[in-house]
Protein backbone atom coordinates (compact mmCIF):
# COMPACT_ATOMS: atom_id res chain seq x y z
CA UNK A 1 0.00 0.00 0.00
CA UNK A 2 1.21 3.54 -0.97
CA UNK A 3 1.81 5.94 1.46
CA UNK A 4 0.09 8.78 1.17
CA UNK A 5 1.84 11.95 -0.22
CA UNK A 6 4.55 14.14 1.46
CA UNK A 7 4.30 10.82 4.47
CA UNK A 8 6.41 8.21 2.68
CA UNK A 9 7.69 5.83 5.32
CA UNK A 10 11.35 5.29 4.86
CA UNK A 11 13.48 2.72 6.53
CA UNK A 12 15.14 3.76 9.81
CA UNK A 13 18.09 1.76 8.86
CA UNK A 14 18.78 3.84 5.52
CA UNK A 15 21.55 5.65 5.82
CA UNK A 16 21.40 9.44 4.70
CA UNK A 17 17.49 9.03 3.72
CA UNK A 18 16.38 9.93 7.54
CA UNK A 19 16.98 13.59 9.19
CA UNK A 20 17.96 12.98 13.11
CA UNK A 21 15.34 12.91 15.63
CA UNK A 22 16.31 16.19 16.81
CA UNK A 23 16.31 17.74 13.39
CA UNK A 24 13.19 16.65 12.73
CA UNK A 25 11.44 17.88 16.17
CA UNK A 26 13.45 21.65 15.46
CA UNK A 27 12.08 22.08 11.59
CA UNK A 28 8.93 21.08 13.18
CA UNK A 29 9.08 23.08 16.20
CA UNK A 30 10.20 25.98 13.92
CA UNK A 31 7.44 25.68 11.71
CA UNK A 32 4.88 26.38 14.61
CA UNK A 33 6.39 28.98 16.24
CA UNK A 34 7.21 31.07 13.51
CA UNK A 35 3.39 32.01 12.85
CA UNK A 36 2.50 32.24 16.77
CA UNK A 37 5.43 34.80 16.90
CA UNK A 38 4.37 36.54 14.02
CA UNK A 39 1.08 36.92 16.11
CA UNK A 40 2.43 37.42 19.41
CA UNK A 41 4.44 40.70 17.89
CA UNK A 42 1.73 41.89 16.31
CA UNK A 43 -0.48 42.25 19.35
CA UNK A 44 2.11 43.68 21.77
CA UNK A 45 2.78 46.35 19.29
CA UNK A 46 -0.68 47.14 19.03
CA UNK A 47 -1.43 47.33 22.68
CA UNK A 48 1.63 49.52 22.96
CA UNK A 49 0.48 52.17 20.53
CA UNK A 50 -2.97 52.28 21.39
CA UNK A 51 -1.69 52.90 24.88
CA UNK A 52 0.46 55.51 24.10
CA UNK A 53 -1.92 57.11 21.71
CA UNK A 54 -4.39 57.25 24.68
CA UNK A 55 -1.50 58.50 27.22
CA UNK A 56 -0.79 61.31 24.56
CA UNK A 57 -4.07 62.53 23.29
CA UNK A 58 -4.72 62.50 26.79
CA UNK A 59 -2.00 64.96 27.75
CA UNK A 60 -3.69 67.37 25.24
CA UNK A 61 -6.91 67.44 27.12
CA UNK A 62 -6.67 70.56 30.02
CA UNK A 63 -5.06 72.68 27.63
CA UNK A 64 -8.32 72.48 24.95
CA UNK A 65 -9.98 73.72 28.13
CA UNK A 66 -7.60 76.28 28.92
CA UNK A 67 -6.67 77.68 25.20
CA UNK A 68 -10.58 77.77 24.62
CA UNK A 69 -11.76 79.36 27.84
CA UNK A 70 -9.09 82.31 27.95
CA UNK A 71 -9.75 82.65 24.18
CA UNK A 72 -13.29 82.96 24.97
CA UNK A 73 -13.13 85.20 27.75
CA UNK A 74 -10.83 87.61 25.65
CA UNK A 75 -13.32 87.71 22.29
CA UNK A 76 -16.08 88.70 25.03
CA UNK A 77 -13.53 91.92 25.98
CA UNK A 78 -12.02 90.56 28.88
CA UNK A 79 -7.99 92.25 28.95
CA UNK A 80 -5.28 89.75 29.03
CA UNK A 81 -3.99 90.73 32.35
CA UNK A 82 -7.06 89.85 34.13
CA UNK A 83 -7.86 86.33 32.59
CA UNK A 84 -4.30 84.80 33.11
CA UNK A 85 -2.38 85.24 36.68
CA UNK A 86 0.67 86.36 35.64
CA UNK A 87 2.16 86.66 39.49
CA UNK A 88 2.11 82.88 39.12
CA UNK A 89 4.91 81.91 36.62
CA UNK A 90 5.68 78.21 35.45
CA UNK A 91 9.00 77.14 34.35
CA UNK A 92 8.29 73.67 31.70
CA UNK A 93 12.03 73.23 32.24
CA UNK A 94 11.15 71.38 36.11
CA UNK A 95 7.39 72.23 36.22
CA UNK A 96 4.37 69.97 35.14
CA UNK A 97 2.14 72.33 35.69
CA UNK A 98 0.07 74.30 32.64
CA UNK A 99 0.40 77.19 31.67
CA UNK A 100 -0.75 80.22 29.10
CA UNK A 101 0.57 82.45 26.87
CA UNK A 102 -1.34 85.18 24.55
CA UNK A 103 -0.38 86.68 21.65
CA UNK A 104 -1.57 89.16 19.39
CA UNK A 105 -2.25 89.04 15.75
CA UNK A 106 1.48 89.80 15.25
CA UNK A 107 2.68 86.94 17.33
CA UNK A 108 4.07 89.16 20.18
CA UNK A 109 3.61 88.16 23.80
CA UNK A 110 0.87 90.26 25.79
CA UNK A 111 0.73 87.88 28.45
CA UNK A 112 2.17 84.46 29.67
CA UNK A 113 2.25 82.67 32.70
CA UNK A 114 5.20 80.31 31.56
CA UNK A 115 9.57 81.79 31.89
CA UNK A 116 11.78 79.48 29.91
CA UNK A 117 15.64 81.11 29.98
CA UNK A 118 14.43 84.42 31.62
CA UNK A 119 11.00 84.79 29.32
CA UNK A 120 8.17 83.33 28.19
CA UNK A 121 9.10 80.43 25.41
CA UNK A 122 7.73 81.94 21.78
CA UNK A 123 7.31 78.75 19.00
CA UNK A 124 7.39 79.07 15.26
CA UNK A 125 4.93 81.43 13.88
CA UNK A 126 3.24 78.34 11.50
CA UNK A 127 2.77 76.50 14.81
CA UNK A 128 0.09 79.96 15.78
CA UNK A 129 -1.08 80.31 12.47
CA UNK A 130 -2.22 76.74 11.95
CA UNK A 131 -5.24 77.53 15.20
CA UNK A 132 -8.15 78.56 13.29
CA UNK A 133 -11.35 80.19 15.13
CA UNK A 134 -13.25 77.05 16.48
CA UNK A 135 -10.38 75.00 15.62
CA UNK A 136 -7.40 75.04 18.46
CA UNK A 137 -4.21 73.08 16.90
CA UNK A 138 -2.74 70.47 19.04
CA UNK A 139 1.00 70.46 18.62
CA UNK A 140 3.95 69.03 20.54
CA UNK A 141 6.74 71.96 20.95
CA UNK A 142 10.21 71.35 21.37
CA UNK A 143 11.04 74.89 23.01
CA UNK A 144 15.04 73.53 23.64
CA UNK A 145 16.82 69.96 23.98
CA UNK A 146 15.26 68.00 26.67
CA UNK A 147 12.21 70.13 27.17
CA UNK A 148 8.92 68.66 25.49
CA UNK A 149 5.17 70.40 25.83
CA UNK A 150 1.92 69.79 24.92
CA UNK A 151 0.33 72.62 23.47
CA UNK A 152 -3.12 73.56 22.14
CA UNK A 153 -3.45 76.63 20.37
CA UNK A 154 -6.69 78.93 20.18
CA UNK A 155 -7.08 81.94 17.89
CA UNK A 156 -9.36 84.67 19.71
CA UNK A 157 -10.30 88.15 17.76
CA UNK A 158 -7.11 89.35 18.71
CA UNK A 159 -4.53 86.97 17.92
CA UNK A 160 -3.69 83.66 19.70
CA UNK A 161 -3.92 81.42 23.07
CA UNK A 162 -1.26 79.06 23.44
CA UNK A 163 -1.43 76.37 26.37
CA UNK A 164 0.91 73.89 27.17
CA UNK A 165 2.58 71.72 29.82
CA UNK A 166 5.34 70.13 29.96
CA UNK A 167 5.71 66.13 28.49
CA UNK A 168 7.93 64.89 31.42
CA UNK A 169 5.48 62.64 32.99
CA UNK A 170 3.03 61.54 29.97
CA UNK A 171 6.72 60.42 28.32
CA UNK A 172 7.86 58.19 31.45
CA UNK A 173 4.47 56.62 31.44
CA UNK A 174 5.00 55.82 27.57
CA UNK A 175 8.17 54.55 28.48
CA UNK A 176 6.59 52.32 30.98
CA UNK A 177 4.38 50.86 29.03
CA UNK A 178 7.06 50.43 26.33
CA UNK A 179 8.57 48.56 29.01
CA UNK A 180 5.89 46.33 29.94
CA UNK A 181 4.87 45.73 25.94
CA UNK A 182 8.57 44.58 25.58
CA UNK A 183 8.41 42.00 28.97
CA UNK A 184 5.13 40.91 27.60
CA UNK A 185 6.29 39.96 23.75
CA UNK A 186 9.42 38.26 25.06
CA UNK A 187 7.00 36.29 28.01
CA UNK A 188 5.38 35.31 24.98
CA UNK A 189 8.01 34.57 23.00
CA UNK A 190 9.47 32.16 25.25
CA UNK A 191 5.96 30.40 26.07
CA UNK A 192 5.11 29.73 22.44
CA UNK A 193 9.22 28.62 21.63
CA UNK A 194 8.86 26.02 24.64
CA UNK A 195 5.02 25.14 23.75
CA UNK A 196 6.23 24.63 20.20
CA UNK A 197 8.92 21.84 21.18
CA UNK A 198 6.55 20.11 23.16
CA UNK A 199 4.14 20.08 19.98
CA UNK A 200 6.98 18.93 17.76
CA UNK A 201 8.03 16.44 19.86
CA UNK A 202 4.53 14.46 20.34
CA UNK A 203 4.07 15.02 17.33
CA UNK A 204 4.36 11.45 15.21
CA UNK A 205 7.28 11.29 13.11
CA UNK A 206 7.06 10.72 8.92
CA UNK A 207 8.41 6.87 9.30
CA UNK A 208 5.45 6.50 11.85
CA UNK A 209 2.66 7.31 9.19
CA UNK A 210 1.67 5.05 6.80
Amino acid sequence: MESPVGFNAVPANAPGRLPSLAAYVFRRALAIFLPVAVLATLACGLIYVEVQQVLRGGANDPQYQLAEDVAARLDAGAPPSSVVDTTSIVDPSSSLAAFVIIFDSNHTVIAATASLDGGPPVPPHGMLDAARPGAPSAVTWQPRAGIRIATVTAAWSGGFVLAGRSLRHVEQQEWNAELLAGAAWLAMLAASAAASLAAAWLWPPHSAVT
